[in-house]
């Protein structure tokens, strides 16, 4: 539990509309999406690779709630079989991030988004956790 309780309100974008993510906003440097609705698999200063997944669509979308289950400070908020939101919370002020993966079955992909809900840096936090989901997934399936 967080020695303080900055959580932010739940932004009205997500849930993986039109099969895709909401962008990150411009001016903030505190989110990273792999896919949304103005860009397509483009690089750029919000840019992070999907999850790629061999297989069943299914078992690499069960895969990604198992790493959520074993991640610290991790609250699964929804999922359905191809979208997945989460909520992480900073362990002393308490701030949220919101995690969310969209599964692009055709592609054998899982996209995501990782985005603070408050202020405009975050020195790197969601980009690094999504490179830690990422490790945890790929490691899951060995």
């Amino acid at each position: 539990m967080p020695l303080f309780n900055f959580p932010g309100k739940r932004p009205s974008s997500l849930g993986g509309v039109g099969g895709r993510l909401a962008p990150c906003p411009a001016n903030k440097s505190n989110c990273v999406v792999s896919l949304h609705a103005e860009e397509s698999r483009t690089e750029g200063p919000h840019h992070v690779a999907p999850f790629s997944y061999e297989g069943d669509p299914g078992d690499a979308m069960t895969r990604v709630i198992a790493v959520l289950l074993q991640s610290p400070n991790c609250r699964i908020i929804s999922s359905r079989s191809d979208y997945i939101h989460a909520e992480f919370t900073s362990t002393i002020l308490g701030f949220v991030d919101d995690v969310e993966f969209l599964l692009a079955a055709s592609d054998s992909v899982i996209h995501v988004r990782s985005a603070a809900r408050q202020g405009y840096s975050d020195f790197g936090v969601n980009r690094a956790r999504v490179e830690d989901l990422r490790e945890a997934f790929d490691e899951a399936d060995d």
